[in-house]
């Protein structure tokens, strides 16, 4: 098993900064390829970027190309997602993913089939 917990959302103006925590406990955090998706309101939840346990491959959603990055550091068990230049469609319940994979740098898609763990959610806000 693999606990997620996510941190650091909150209300922000439009064109500001908002950097989310995602803290994992449980099994070997390194093992694990990791990604952000996020669910607004009656919308389905969407992909928006993944990391592999190596943190040397990531994969964006064209949306946030450009604005969002992704790190992570495996000895404190915890992902970040900066999110820059922030944009109103860009609220959303925002949640971490954890899947298994077999190599450092491989990561999982953009399904959320694909991951096995998840977090509660954080809540962005951006206000026009």
């Amino acid at each position: 098993q693999v606990q997620l917990v996510e941190s650091g959302g909150g209300l922000v103006q439009a064109g500001g900064s908002l950097r989310l925590s995602c803290a994992a406990s449980g099994r070997t955090f390194s093992s694990y390829a990791m990604a952000w998706f996020r669910q607004a309101p009656g919308k389905e939840r969407e992909f928006v970027v993944a990391i592999s346990w190596s943190g040397g491959r990531t994969y964006y959603a064209d949306s946030v190309k450009g604005r969002f990055t992704i790190s992570r550091d495996n000895a404190a068990n915890t992902v970040y997602l900066q999110m820059n230049s922030l944009k109103p469609e860009d609220t959303a319940v925002y949640y971490c993913a954890a899947c298994r994979t077999y190599h450092s740098d491989s990561y999982c898609g953009a399904m959320r089939s694909e991951y096995a763990y998840w977090g509660q959610g954080t809540q962005v806000t951006v206000s026009s």
